[in-house]
């Protein structure tokens, strides 16, 4: 990754007159997405008419001449852990590993030594710069309690590509949940806003005055004495989403206290712990972002979840 800036000069002719800035520059194969395009004119990297600060969506003209500085990236104060990661699939433009719970995904207060970036920093030396920094091609998250697939882009083409499908939602991710109660129907769909809590700001929730389109597809995959056994497709990828959606619908995720899911479950004297939140990302297919190969990975479930779900059925016996 070169460490120095990089400098570009558009001319607007007829053919861009009226459009949209900042759809005209991500139309012009700079290897830039549109969301980093619109970050870089929000920050004064992108000039028009020699004007910096100007808006994503100004209407260009012929004629109009575009500057655009793309800024060197700086390094990331991280440094490479030797953490043994279950990769399933590597190539040279992206990986598949199975993360398994308790491991959070980017430093942060109080995960700072030990992420999963730690170990792809060890495990690769040939990885994407994202957002500014020289750092592994996180291309989607898994919050630290939630197991299973995840895709990492190793070069930053795989990264824009990958990025683009999640935002058409063209990649599908499908989880495994253990959730509280039974739902009156077998198979359903919501389609609530997402945003920060008003008052608790660790939490999402469906009631913010600033929530995004989130849509959660679930399916029962098995009824149990007083929980669910559910099948759940995402086609947004909001912040905590099923955990807040399943929540919202009084069918909270098991062990996720943060959205009032039990720590515990308990019928009669039977008491069966719940040791983290339930729930496991078990499919995941996309196009491959270089050959365009679909592609598809499938993962079981881990121990934990298989030890809860065999006590719980253990209750129907």
């Amino acid at each position: 990754m070169a460490d120095i800036a990089n400098y570009l000069f558009i001319q607007v002719h007829d053919d861009g007159a009226g459009k949209r800035l900042d759809k005209f520059l991500a139309s012009k194969d700079l290897g830039l997405s549109r969301s980093q395009i619109q970050n870089l004119i929000q920050s004064g990297h992108i000039k028009v008419r020699g004007h910096a600060g100007t808006s994503p969506s100004l209407r260009i003209q012929a004629g109009d001449g575009i500057d655009i500085h793309i800024p060197a990236l700086k390094p990331l104060s991280v440094e490479p852990v030797p953490i043994l990661l279950d990769i399933i699939y590597e190539d040279r433009n992206l990986l598949v590993l199975e993360k398994p719970a308790g491991l959070v995904v980017h430093p942060g207060a109080g995960d700072e030594d030990y992420t999963l970036v730690h170990g792809l920093l060890y495990h690769c030396q040939d990885l994407s710069g994202i957002g500014g920094y020289l750092r592994p091609g996180i291309v989607h998250r898994l919050d630290k309690d939630t197991s299973g697939l995840m895709v990492v882009a190793k070069n930053d083409e795989a990264h824009r590509q990958l990025t683009e499908q999640f935002k058409a939602g063209k990649i599908d991710k499908t989880y495994l949940a253990l959730v509280y109660g039974r739902p009156k129907d077998m198979s359903g769909r919501m389609n609530l806003a997402i945003g920060r809590h008003p008052v608790d700001r660790k939490k999402m929730s469906t009631r913010s005055r600033r929530g995004r389109s989130a849509i959660t597809e679930w399916r029962v995959v098995e009824e149990l004495r007083g929980a669910s056994l559910l099948s759940l497709k995402i086609y947004t990828g909001r912040t905590h989403q099923i955990r807040v959606h399943m929540s919202s619908l009084g069918h909270p995720v098991l062990g996720d206290s943060l959205y009032r899911g039990p720590s515990k479950f308990r019928l009669g004297n039977t008491v069966i712990p719940i040791p983290r939140q339930m729930l496991h990302s078990a499919c995941l297919q996309f196009a491959h972002p270089i050959t365009g190969e679909k592609m598809k990975w499938e993962s079981s479930l881990p121990e934990d979840m298989i030890s809860v779900l065999e006590g719980l059925r253990g209750l129907n016996a």
